[in-house]
């Protein structure tokens, strides 16, 4: 009997040392705004409004723009263009953000690459403005800068 009230306490306190261990577990870092918009400039390419959207977890971050102003001029196949997204940091420097993302564009789709991976710290205000975003489709770089700040405002991670 003796043992069998020794196992049932050890398993209570178990239990219990688990749900205080997620009560007290740190909550997962949120970026805010989640999305922003800019006025993206890509010389002879087009320009226009555009978004961004940021997501994160921990030091880990992805970030990926969507413009309805900058269409496709051909098809572009998945995970096709190569992209680098540099973000100009407040107080100086940058942090950039790259992959090979992005969904099938057929000619007239918007153009669309993301998510981006790239490494953030706690306090960390992003912003396009001052950045650029590097796209090299089919051998050919295209550059593109935002004419103004993001609006609602930076990234703060």
């Amino acid at each position: 009997m003796r043992a069998k009230r020794t196992a049932t306490g050890a398993a209570l306190a178990a239990g219990a040392l688990a749900v205080t261990g997620l009560a007290l577990a740190p909550s997962a870092a949120a970026v805010t705004p989640q999305s922003a918009t800019i006025t993206a400039s890509c010389g002879i390419f087009g320009g226009g409004p555009a978004t961004l959207t940021a997501t994160q977890s921990g030091t880990s971050a992805t970030l990926s723009l969507t413009s309805t102003a900058i269409s496709a001029p051909v098809t572009v196949a998945a995970d096709s263009i190569t992209s680098t997204l540099t973000m100009a940091k407040a107080g100086g420097g940058s942090v950039v953000f790259s992959g090979t993302r992005n969904p099938v564009m057929n000619p007239g789709d918007p153009v669309s690459v993301g998510p981006l991976s790239g490494t953030v710290a706690s306090g960390y205000r992003l912003d396009a403005y001052g950045g650029s975003l590097k796209m090299v489709i089919f051998g050919i770089a295209v550059t593109c800068t935002a004419s103004g700040p993001q609006s609602p405002g930076p990234f703060v991670f």
